[in-house]
């Protein structure tokens, strides 16, 4: 049988060739596999890369201040004013928004805003209800 040399030692390499060449037979040469020149914890950057990242950092900080400069919070909202009306026999929110409604609004939506403003389930109404409508 042949010896066979493991791992990546040199001195037990030379023993190797030297028992084998008594023994008259030829040996392989193993060779321990290639280290890496650097590990990633010794990763440089050239000067083109730094200025790289310089420009790209820059880049970033200059959109962050813009978008942040447009930024803008709205004052707090002034609270509605409104008034109670008494809804009549046969009276219908319809009726009541046309009535509040301006010249340029759509009565579906102040329907709407009268049902969210009062919280009521649905638009039907009572004769002798309460409710709030806003105020020109």
């Amino acid at each position: 049988m042949s010896a066979m040399v493991m791992g990546p030692a040199m001195p037990n390499l030379v023993l190797a060739r030297a028992n084998v060449r008594a023994a008259g037979t030829r040996l392989a040469t193993v060779r321990a596999p290639q280290q890496p020149a650097r590990s990633a914890a010794h990763l440089r950057l050239t000067a083109r890369g730094r200025a790289v990242l310089w420009v790209l950092a820059a880049a970033v900080a200059a959109v962050v201040t813009l978008f942040a400069s447009q930024a803008s919070a709205d004052g707090p909202v002034g609270a509605q004013e409104v008034e109670r009306h008494v809804v009549q026999s046969g009276e219908t929110l319809w009726q009541i928004a046309e009535s509040v409604a301006a010249p340029s609004q759509d009565v579906r939506d102040v329907v709407l805003d009268l049902v969210r403003l009062n919280e009521l389930p649905d638009a039907g109404l009572m004769a002798g209800q309460v409710i709030v409508v806003p105020v020109d």
